[in-house]
């Protein structure tokens, strides 16, 4: 049979697109909390507290 390197391994290719589904929900998922709840832009100095008294 030399047209083994044409053959499609079809559980290798519906695990790409499973995982390709996954991402796409995952990306939508962490827009959706980035809109709902935005991140601080940039991050604060540790500032010193002040003493107690």
């Amino acid at each position: 049979m030399s047209q083994d390197d044409k053959l499609i391994d079809f559980a290798a290719e519906r695990d790409k697109r499973i995982h390709d589904l996954r991402d796409k929900k995952l990306n939508e998922m962490r827009d959706a909390f980035e809109q709902a709840l935005p991140l601080p832009k940039g991050k604060k100095k540790p500032g010193s507290k002040p003493k107690k008294r």
